[in-house]
């Protein structure tokens, strides 16, 4: 049964089997930025600085995720090359590895974070109502990080052997108590109805979110431990090291994790710099960022469903259809942007005005961004298409040299410029992420046509 589901994504129309993989993950995506926008939305009805305080904690805490990144990245292509190989024991192993290992690194990091998250916030805002909201969003988050972890790692689990629903159903579940939750949780009263709540403000938020993820992961974990499921592991292996996988999951994602610090670090930089321009324009990034991350799932769910089919076509040494994959996930992705792109252009102002209807200013502020940034969003379609088959080599290296490239050689000095020299108004680092974004792409072609991901196995 294993042998066939793996030959299944290496026969018929490569379309077909990417819309399979991408839309259950797509949904289960989209579900959970829903999400993520409903709770903006909510957070938005305390005031512009608990959203202010929400971003900042927010954009300091994707830091934390670049160890989530380095291992996840190393652990798809470790889980479906095994599985594409069809060597089952070692398809276990690696899931078993990445669960331990990972839960590990997230204890460690939840321990340092919560000692310097304080002293971090003070370097974002001098405003006691910001940082208030901050800590009170982000302690709770912190605790609860290697929960989070060990949920991501059971979603990419699934994914690896080529089952996308079990991930969109964990997902889904996730989205909808949150929802449920949130209002109950933040308001006395929820909000247009009669119904006693909690009060808890923006600690409400960060609880529910917390309660969602301990949900579904213990879901996803059952279902693993049914043994009805392509995902099988050992419980007794969990409880050991081993040295080989661990150091594969360390050094095979280590370019991505440190692309992903060094683009996180580009977000840190940008806020400082977007705080100049005052609370309003911070509350009204925090909302845009929702709103990219929203309008992004469409892109992550065809790049997983992409690195997937890569990495077990290299596994099943069949490169032309791992080509092939990532020229039609581009296809896709850079598609669905521009139709998304169009949207955001036409209604920008009735867009931003549902989560901050209250300030004309952050209005404004957010309906220029939205239309200068969001048509970059086709620019990353080509960019996480043919990016696909890094992930799913297992040669993640060019993801590194794009992002400095972008973000560190381009963006940042433009933005410096921008703000300090010039001190020009903020549209101008808004132009600063699609002159990034053009940068990226073209050093993700370069190393494509380059080749060198086409012999990469591990």
């Amino acid at each position: 049964m294993e042998q066939q589901a793996s030959l299944e994504l290496q026969e018929g129309s490569i379309s077909k089997n990417l819309v399979s993989l991408a839309a259950p993950t797509i949904l289960g995506y989209t579900f959970q930025m829903f999400y993520d926008l409903v709770d903006m939305m909510w957070i938005g009805r305390i005031s512009a600085e608990a959203v202010a305080g929400v971003t900042i904690f927010t954009t300091m805490f994707w830091i934390v995720n670049v160890l989530n990144e380095i291992i996840g990245t190393s652990s798809i292509s470790l889980i479906s090359q095994s599985y594409g190989r069809r060597d089952e024991d070692r398809t276990s192993l690696c899931v078993e590895q990445t669960l331990t290992f990972k839960a590990l690194v997230a204890i460690i990091a939840m321990i340092i974070f919560s000692i310097i998250l304080r002293p971090l916030l003070s370097f974002f805002t001098k405003d006691p109502v910001v940082s208030e909201a901050a800590l009170s969003y982000g302690y709770i988050r912190v605790f609860f990080l290697p929960i989070m972890f060990s949920s991501y790692t059971v979603n990419t689990a699934f994914r690896c052997v080529g089952d996308a629903k079990k991930p969109m159903i964990i997902m889904v579940i996730a989205a909808v108590l949150n929802i449920i939750l949130d209002p109950i949780l933040m308001f006395d009263v929820v909000p247009g109805t009669s119904i006693p709540g909690f009060g808890l403000g923006v600690f409400g938020a960060a609880l529910a979110t917390v309660i969602s993820i301990t949900v579904t992961f213990i879901v996803g974990f059952a279902f693993i431990l049914s043994n009805k499921t392509r995902v099988k592991i050992k419980v007794k292996r969990l409880f050991k090291l081993n040295l080989e996988i661990d150091k594969k999951l360390i050094t095979i994602g280590l370019p991505n994790g440190v692309e992903a610090l060094l683009r996180n670090l580009v977000g840190i930089f940008t806020l400082k710099f977007i705080t100049y321009y005052g609370t309003e324009t911070v509350a009204a990034m925090g909302i845009g960022n929702r709103l990219i991350g929203f309008a992004f799932m469409p892109l992550l769910g065809l790049s997983m469903a992409s690195s997937t089919i890569v990495g077990q076509s290299l596994g099943y040494e069949n490169l032309k259809r791992a080509k092939a994959t990532a020229r039609t996930a581009t296809l896709f992705g850079s598609s669905l942007m521009m139709l998304v792109s169009i949207i955001v252009l036409i209604f920008p102002q009735h867009i931003m005005g549902i989560f901050i209807s209250d300030s004309p200013e952050g209005i404004e502020i957010g309906k220029t961004m939205m239309r200068i940034i969001f048509p970059g969003l086709i620019l990353a379609g080509v960019l996480m298409g043919h990016g696909s088959v890094f992930s799913g080599s297992g040669y993640n290296a060019p993801y590194l040299f794009a992002s400095v490239a972008g973000r560190w050689c381009v963006q940042i000095p433009l933005m410096y410029i921008i703000v300090n020299m010039l001190k020009l108004q903020v549209e101008w680092v808004w132009v600063t992420f699609l002159i990034a974004e053009f940068v990226e792409v073209l050093v993700i072609l370069y190393f494509y046509k380059q080749g060198k991901w086409e012999l990469n196995r591990v």
